[in-house]
């Protein structure tokens, strides 16, 4: 078969093939009498090994060193290959998501890529002063994309970076509380405290929703930010999460705080008591546990927090019953 007819038959360019020949990968078995190279269905097998070969992305000279050694072995080459895919694949995806983030701050000009690209970098340094500067910089002229900024605040350990993050997020409109919400589903433990710490300082509707649904959440953590978020918004589904964190002692004077605030009308403080009361009587409730929901009840306006308190006051513990008292002279002098 002649160089026209096989580049026909395998779709590589008679160029390509003299390519090949020229490299020794492939020699064609004879000539015409005119002198013309003419290939066997060995050499046209051999010109399709070589194909198969590169569309697994070796180079010439590895596919050379593939059909020719006897000794060789492809075990180490394809571990090779799929380390450098790999590579490419994560470089080509990490320019995909800076390209989708420049395009969603929706620059105005060279100028503006240019101010968002320095931003990127700077959310990215190994420098938190920079990272900082980014954070606090975002909005003034070019927004930095919301998605950077989720991802910069599940990820950033610097407290004070931390902030200024959060602080961006509350300014950077639609996008970040569902984008938070992802985080909450993370396995790391630190990045799920990080999504609702962010989450909590989100306003809005959808933010509140988010928080709402966090309250099922099975890590406490989780759930003790969002009801003293949700404490903060007058919602009152937080109360059952927030008597349990002063029954826990975990961040119970604040989520005493929170009740405090929710109790603002005479059903919700009525509400509120009567679960401060109900924690009291349960009998897993120790002492410690037992002073801290004896305490919460000073914030708790009403009559069944009042008449609580007196009852608390004849308490057997006579750490709760002087607590109790002290809170009703208190109660009394207003």
């Amino acid at each position: 078969m002649l160089i026209g007819e096989v580049a026909r038959r395998s779709g590589v360019s008679a160029r390509m093939l003299r390519h090949y020949e020229s490299l020794g990968l492939v020699r064609p078995s004879g000539r015409t009498g005119s002198g013309y190279r003419e290939y066997s269905a060995r050499d046209i097998r051999r010109i399709f090994h070589i194909e198969s070969l590169r569309s697994l992305g070796l180079s010439l000279r590895e596919i050379g060193r593939a059909l020719d050694d006897p000794g060789f072995t492809p075990s180490a080459l394809v571990d090779d290959l799929i380390r450098q895919t790999r590579e490419r694949i994560a470089a080509e995806t990490e320019l995909l998501t800076r390209l989708r983030r420049i395009d969603a701050a929706d620059p105005v000009g060279w100028e503006g890529v240019l101010q968002v690209v320095a931003l990127l970098q700077a959310l990215g340094s190994k420098s938190a002063d920079a990272r900082k500067r980014a954070a606090l910089s975002s909005g003034d002229e070019v927004p930095l994309p919301v998605e950077a900024l989720v991802e910069a605040a599940l990820s950033e350990t610097e407290p004070n970076v931390a902030g200024a993050l959060r602080w961006a997020l509350a300014r950077s409109g639609d996008g970040g509380p569902a984008l938070l919400a992802e985080g909450l589903g993370s396995p790391v433990a630190a990045v799920r405290e990080r999504a609702v710490r962010s989450l909590a300082e989100m306003p809005g509707g959808e933010a509140t929703a988010r928080l709402r649904d966090a309250l099922a959440h099975p890590d406490a953590v989780v759930r003790g930010y969002a009801a003293l978020a949700l404490g903060s918004r007058g919602v009152a589904e937080a109360v059952p999460t927030l008597l349990d964190m002063i029954v826990a002692g975990r961040n119970d004077t604040d989520a005493a705080d929170a009740l405090s605030m929710l109790a603002g009308d005479t059903a919700t403080a009525d509400r509120i008591a009567a679960g401060l009361v109900e924690r009291l009587a349960h009998d897993a409730a120790g002492a410690p546990a037992r002073g801290r929901l004896t305490q919460a009840l000073a914030g708790i306006p009403g009559a069944t927090a009042s008449c609580a308190l007196v009852e608390l006051s004849h308490d057997e513990d006579r750490a709760v019953a002087l607590t109790a008292t002290y809170l009703l002279r208190l109660r009394d002098a207003r």
